[in-house]
C-alpha cells in the first residue's frame, strides 16, 4: 500500500472529468503544506510546527509529469525534520490533492527556511 501520491479526492474528480463528462474546476493556485512524517490519506497526519501553505506555479505538463517553475519556502516554527509535504486546493481548509516524500529530509530549527525543489506527481505507465 502507498503512503504517498494522489488522493482519492484527486482522482475521483480526474476521472469523473475524464470519463463521464462532470465538469472539475481545477484550483487557480496549487498549495504546499509540509510534513514531519507519513501525511495519511486525508494528508492531515504530521503537519509541521508552521502550518502555513505555500503558494506553488508548475511547468507545462509532459510525459505524464509535472513539475514546481517556482521555489516555495518554508519557514520552520519549531524545531522539525520535514519528510514529505502535500499540495492542497487552497491556502487553509480545502482538498488535498497529493502527497509525496521529501528528496531529502531536512531539519532544522524555529525561523529556519526549507525550499521545496520538486512536486512530484505524474501519472504512470504512459502508452509507448
Amino acid at each position: 500500500m502507498a503512503n504517498t501520491g494522489i488522493t482519492a479526492y484527486l482522482a475521483n474528480k480526474l476521472l469523473d472529468h475524464v470519463c463521464r463528462n462532470v465538469a472539475y474546476t481545477p484550483p487557480a493556485v496549487v498549495y504546499f503544506q509540509a510534513h514531519t512524517g507519513q501525511p495519511g490519506a486525508a494528508c492531515s497526519s504530521n503537519v509541521a510546527t508552521n502550518t502555513t501553505r505555500y503558494a506553488c506555479s508548475f511547468a507545462a505538463a509532459a510525459s505524464g509529469a509535472i513539475a514546481l517553475s517556482n521555489t516555495p519556502e518554508h519557514t520552520l516554527g519549531g524545531t522539525n525534520t520535514v519528510t514529505h509535504g502535500s499540495f492542497w486546493d487552497t491556502a487553509s481548509g480545502g482538498n488535498a490533492l497529493w502527497s509525496a516524500d521529501a528528496s531529502v529530509a531536512k531539519g532544522g530549527v524555529s525561523g529556519d527556511i526549507i525550499r521545496v525543489t520538486t512536486a512530484p506527481l505524474s501519472f504512470s505507465p504512459i502508452a509507448s
